[in-house]
C-alpha cells in the first residue's frame, strides 16, 4: 500500500437479519455503506437457521457495493474489521468450504434438551465457573454438539480433521483469508472457553463431546490476522485486523473503555453490556459474565451482559406475521396515536425468556386485553416491552456490580442500533429507567467498533483516547415520568412476565 493512501477503515457487520459493509474515516464518521438481508429459515417451531453460503454471497456483494457507495478503492483501506451475530454456529468441510448443514442461529431452541441434561448431570456449576455462562440453548457449544450428533458424516469427518466449526466471524474470516481463527469475545460465547486462560478447555470439550481439532485458534480482538486475496471481493490485499462479536463491538464503538460504563444495543434482540475492567465479576442475578474485548497483548477486559432474545424482532412480528404495519418505521407513528397501552401488556417471549430470567419454558403473551384495545395499543405495548425488558437487565446489573441508579442518572445510558431511530421508544426507555438516554452521532456502533479494533491494530488510530475524542452525542432523551408512574409500570410488567412462565412442558 502506497504511503499516505490509507485514509479509511472498513467493517463487515454480519448480523442476524442482514449483512452490511461500512467505511469510516479517521474521525469515525461514516463514509458509505451497503446492506442486504438474508433468508430466515424456520424448519419447525423454535428452530431458526441461516444459509451460510447465502450469507457469504451477500457479504461479497455488500463489500463491492459499499466501496462503490463510499467512492473508496480497496487500496485506500488501512484495514478491515469483522463483527457478527455471535452464537450462530456453522460447520463446514475444510477441503471444499461447503457447510454440512444450515447455520444454527443463536435464537434457536432445539438444544434445550442438551442444556437441561447438563443441568441434571450436575455440570452446571463447572460450566458457569469456567465460562461465566449458564447451560442454555443460546450458546454455540450445544449447537455444535447437535450438529455432530444429528448430521450424517460430520462426526467422522471431524475426527478425521476435515469438519471444522466456527461462529459467523470465523466463517467470514475463513472465506476472506483461508485462516481458521476466532477472537476471545466470540469464543467466550461457546461454553467451551475458560474465561481465565482464554483457551479452549479440555474438560468442557469432553462434556460436549467436541473434538478439539474442529475449533479455530483463539486470538485477540485487535491484531492483524491475515490479508484478503486480490481475487476476492476487495480486489486487493487488505489487512483483516479486527474481530469482535457484535455486542462487544458496540461496547468498543460506544467507547465504553472505563470500568462501570454501560451500553444498550437495540437490534433483533437487546444486549446490555457493562464494562467491569480486568476483573471477572460473577453474576448472582441472572446475567452473563463474558469478555468485553482484548486489544493485542493488553490484558483482557471483562463485562457483565444481559441478553434479551426478542425486541426489534417483535416489531418485525407485527409487520410480517400480523401485518398491522408495512414497515418497521411505521411503529412510532402508530404507537403515538395513543398515550398508553390501554391497560394491556405484550411479553414477546417467542423463544423463552433470556436474561435475567433464563426461562426456556416461557412463551409470548398479550395480557390485559379488552374490547377497547386497538392495533395502536399493541404497537405501543411492543415498544414498552423493549424498554421494560432492558430495565429488568439494568436492575440486575446494578445489583451485581454494586452500582446505584444515581450513578446511571449522571452517566446516562448509551444506546445504539436500529430501534434507536424510534424517538418514542427511546423516550419510553428514559421514562422506564428514570435516567437520560444518549445516542451517538454514529448510531451503528457495532460496525464502528469493528473498524476501531482493526484500525488500532495497524496504527490508524494511536490509542483509545483518540477514539473517545471521536464520540459525540447525536440525540438525548430525558425522563419525563415520575417515580410513582415508573413503579406502577414496572409492577404491571412483572405481573405480565409471570403469566408467560410454565407454558411449555418438558423443555
Amino acid at each position: 500500500m502506497a504511503e499516505g493512501t490509507a485514509r479509511y477503515v472498513g467493517a463487515i457487520d454480519q448480523g442476524t437479519t442482514s449483512t452490511r459493509f461500512m467505511v469510516f474515516d479517521h474521525d469515525g464518521a461514516e463514509v458509505g455503506r451497503h446492506q442486504l438481508e438474508h433468508e430466515q429459515i424456520l424448519p419447525q417451531a423454535g428452530w431458526v437457521e441461516h444459509d451460510a453460503t447465502e450469507i457469504w454471497e451477500r457479504t461479497q456483494d455488500v463489500i463491492r457495493e459499499g466501496l462503490r457507495a463510499a467512492s473508496v478503492d480497496a487500496e485506500q483501506l488501512a484495514a478491515v474489521g469483522i463483527t457478527n451475530q455471535r452464537e450462530t454456529t456453522v460447520v463446514w468441510d475444510r477441503r471444499t468450504g461447503e457447510p454440512y448443514h444450515h447455520a444454527i442461529v443463536w435464537q434457536d431452541t432445539r438444544t434445550d434438551a442438551i442444556a437441561k441434561q447438563l443441568e441434571r448431570d450436575g455440570h452446571a456449576d463447572l460450566i458457569r465457573s469456567r465460562t461465566g455462562l449458564p447451560p442454555a440453548a443460546y450458546f454455540a457449544g450445544g449447537k455444535l454438539r447437535w450438529i455432530l450428533e444429528n448430521v450424517d458424516g460430520v462426526r467422522a469427518d471431524a475426527e478425521a480433521g476435515h469438519a471444522i466449526f466456527g461462529t459467523m466471524d470465523t466463517w467470514v474470516l475463513w472465506q476472506l483469508t483461508g485462516l481458521h481463527l476466532t477472537d476471545v469475545t466470540n469464543a467466550s460465547r461457546t461454553m467451551l472457553m475458560d474465561l481465565e486462560t482464554l483457551d479452549w478447555d479440555d474438560e468442557l470439550l469432553g462434556l460436549f463431546d467436541v473434538p478439539r481439532e474442529m475449533l479455530p485458534e483463539i486470538r485477540s480482538s485487535s491484531e492483524v490476522y491475515g490479508t484478503t486475496s486480490a481475487d476476492g471481493p476487495f480486489g486487493a490485499e487488505v489487512p483483516v485486523a479486527g474481530d469482535l462479536g457484535d455486542q462487544h463491538a458496540a461496547l468498543v464503538g460506544q467507547v465504553c473503555f472505563e470500568r462501570g460504563s454501560l451500553k444498550n444495543t437495540y437490534g433483533t434482540g437487546n444486549f446490555l453490556v457493562l464494562n467491569t475492567g480486568t476483573e471477572i465479576v460473577r453474576s448472582e442475578h441472572g446475567l452473563i459474565t463474558t469478555l468485553g474485548y482484548r486489544f493485542g497483548d493488553e490484558p483482557a477486559v471483562y463485562a457483565l451482559e444481559g441478553s434479551i432474545a426478542v425486541t426489534g424482532s417483535a416489531v418485525q412480528w407485527l409487520r410480517d406475521q400480523l401485518g398491522i404495519i408495512d414497515d418497521a418505521a411505521e411503529t412510532e407513528e402508530l404507537a403515538a396515536q395513543v398515550d398508553d397501552t390501554g391497560g394491556m401488556a405484550f411479553v414477546p417471549a417467542f423463544s423463552g425468556l433470556f436474561a435475567p430470567y433464563w426461562r426456556s419454558d416461557a412463551r409470548g403473551a398479550i395480557v390485559g386485553l379488552s374490547r377497547f384495545n386497538t392495533k395502536a395499543h399493541l404497537a405501543r405495548a411492543a415498544l414498552e416491552a423493549i424498554c421494560q425488558q432492558s430495565a429488568d437487565v439494568v436492575e440486575a446489573m446494578v445489583a451485581d456490580a454494586d452500582l446505584t441508579l444515581d450513578v446511571l442518572k449522571v452517566a446516562g445510558l448509551k444506546v445504539d442500533g436500529g430501534v434507536t431511530s424510534n424517538s418514542l421508544c427511546m423516550q419510553i426507555q428514559a421514562d422506564v429507567l428514570g435516567v437520560p438516554v444518549s445516542r451517538p452521532v454514529v448510531a451503528e456502533t457495532t460496525a464502528l467498533g469493528a473498524a476501531y479494533a482493526a484500525g488500532l491494530a495497524v496504527g490508524f488510530w494511536s490509542g483509545t483516547d483518540e477514539l473517545v475524542d471521536n464520540w459525540s452525542e447525536g440525540a438525548r432523551w430525558e425522563p419525563e415520568s415520575d417515580d410513582e408512574q415508573r413503579k406502577t409500570a414496572r409492577a404491571r410488567w412483572a405481573k405480565a412476565v409471570e403469566r408467560t412462565l410454565d407454558w411449555v412442558e418438558d423443555v
